[in-house]
């Protein structure tokens, strides 16, 4: 018997595993529907560009602002510090928080409150909702006839049934937060604000409107605090027979009335301008190239996907 006869091997299999992906094939496959792929690049290319031609030039007016080192807070925070041990003998409470005054005035400058008081106040509305375009020959800002009649005056725009037409302050509130930007600087401090509009002569006019009514509006609402602080004090000191809690309320209402007095002719009262607004020259936006670009790697990308998908499904009908 031939030794060799008991070392015979099974003969070895060795299949190609169906679902391997064959580079080759794919490169043929997007070679073969190269046509479909220029098409839809083609397609989506044109498309991009009719788009990116029919947006409306934007531009953005912005401001510098630092905020106001001299600013009255109006708050009894300041004198607790210095009169609070005497204070606390006759168990009054002066408070003592101090209060940022620079991150309240804007929070104010991005609140509900503020924005559509403002808009209300110089008649926003129409150029806010219905602006469509800006005709830089006579500068003025073009209504949507879709949205606004400017000759009956009458806002036409589509809405759901049951709602009214005219915009509402929630609405209103939307719109203007996408053309207002606020940023602070955490090198120095320095806060930007800036509107992007239509026109540029109505994204500067409205820059210098927003910092001259919130400059108001910190300053009234500083006004009225602290004039409930001295009415307080003074009903303190009608409450109190003690001679150095009488002196301390008359120290801090001596105090309060110099706030008072230097709030009430202080112009810039929250923040100083640094950079005033001007009107913009070169526009913001829309960003036509990066539009058509990414518009043709859409186009390319969708072809290069439906012939990928027409290949798979070709092989598994040839397996």
């Amino acid at each position: 018997m031939n030794m060799n006869d008991n070392y015979h091997l099974p003969p070895q299999a060795y299949a190609q595993p169906e679902d391997e992906i064959d580079l080759k094939e794919l490169f043929i496959a997007l070679w073969k529907g190269k046509w479909i792929i220029i098409l839809m690049t083609l397609i989506f290319a044109a498309g991009g560009v009719f788009y990116a031609l029919q947006q409306p030039n934007t531009y953005k007016a912005e401001a510098v602002l630092a905020s106001a080192s001299d600013s009255q807070s109006g708050g009894l925070a300041a004198m607790a510090s210095q009169f609070g041990g005497l204070a606390s003998l006759a168990g009054i409470n002066l408070g003592g928080g101090s209060t940022d005054s620079k991150a309240m005035a804007l929070a104010t400058l991005q609140s509900r409150k503020f924005l559509n008081a403002f808009i209300n106040k110089y008649d926003l509305l129409i150029p806010l909702m219905a602006g469509k375009n800006w005709n830089a020959a006579n500068d003025t800002l073009q209504l949507d006839p879709e949205v606004y009649d400017a000759q009956n005056q009458q806002w036409i725009r589509e809405v759901e049934p049951g709602k009214s037409p005219i915009p509402t302050d929630w609405a209103a509130y939307k719109q203007f937060k996408t053309l207002l930007a606020v940023s602070e600087s955490k090198d120095n401090g320095l806060v930007t604000v800036s509107i992007t509009h239509l026109s540029p002569t109505v994204a500067k006019q409205w820059v210098d409107w927003l910092i001259k009514e919130l400059n108001t509006w910190t300053k009234r609402e500083s006004l009225d605090e602290t004039r409930r602080n001295i009415q307080y004090l003074e009903a303190q000191i009608e409450q109190t027979s003690i001679s150095d809690m009488q002196a301390v309320f008359y120290q801090l209402i001596e105090e309060q009335t110099k706030n008072l007095m230097l709030a009430q002719v202080q112009e810039e009262f929250a923040f100083k301008v640094i950079d005033p607004a001007v009107v913009p020259e070169e526009k913001a936006g829309p960003k036509r190239a990066l539009i058509c670009v990414i518009a043709t790697l859409l186009g390319g990308m969708l072809g290069m996907g439906i012939v990928l998908i027409r290949f798979a499904f070709s092989s598994k009908k040839e397996d």
